[in-house]
C-alpha cells in the first residue's frame, strides 16, 4: 500500500515522502497514530502543492540569507577597547561583544554562536570573522578594534 507520511518515521522515511507499507502496517500503526495518510489522487495533489509552497519558501529564505551575508560583507564594524601601550587588550572581545555591537550599530541581527570567533580578540587591529547565516552561506565580517 502507498502511504504519504505525515511525520518522519524511522526506517520508513521523512514527512511528506511518498512511500510503500505493508497493509497491516499501514492500517494498524501508521494511520490510527497519524503518521501517515493513503496516497488517494486528492491527497497525492495537496502534497505536491505542500512541496512546492515548502520549495518556494526554502528559495526565498537562502535569498535572504544570501541579501544579509552581502551586507555583512560590506560592513567595517568598529569596536573600542580599553588597551595597553603595546597594543594589548585590558581583557577580550567575544562573539557576544561582536553581536551586541553589530545589533546596535548596523542593525543587523543575527545568532552569536554562529559568529566563528575561534578565540577572542586580545588585540587593537584588524580582523575578519567568518558569520554563518545558512549551512553554505557565509559572510566576512571585517572588524576593526581601536583603544579608548
Amino acid at each position: 500500500m502507498k502511504v504519504i507520511l505525515s511525520e518522519d518515521v524511522k526506517g520508513l522515511g521523512k514527512k511528506g515522502e511518498l512511500v510503500k507499507a505493508k497493509d497491516g502496517y499501514a492500517r494498524n500503526f501508521l494511520f490510527p497514530k497519524g503518521l501517515a495518510i493513503e496516497a488517494t489522487n486528492t491527497n497525492l495533489k495537496r502534497n505536491e502543492e505542500e512541496n512546492k509552497a515548502k520549495l518556494v519558501q526554502k528559495q526565498k529564505e537562502t535569498e535572504q540569507a544570501k541579501l544579509l551575508a552581502e551586507k555583512i560583507s560590506n560592513t567595517t564594524l568598529t569596536i573600542q577597547a580599553k588597551a595597553a601601550e603595546d597594543g594589548k587588550l585590558y581583557g577580550s572581545i567575544t562573539s557576544k561583544d561582536i553581536y551586541n555591537s553589530l545589533k546596535t550599530t548596523q542593525g543587523i541581527e543575527v545568532d552569536k554562536r554562529k559568529i566563528n570567533l575561534d578565540e577572542p580578540i586580545r588585540n587593537i587591529g584588524s580582523v575578519e570573522v567568518t558569520i554563518k547565516i545558512q549551512p553554505n552561506i557565509f559572510g566576512e565580517l571585517k572588524i576593526k578594534v581601536i583603544p579608548q
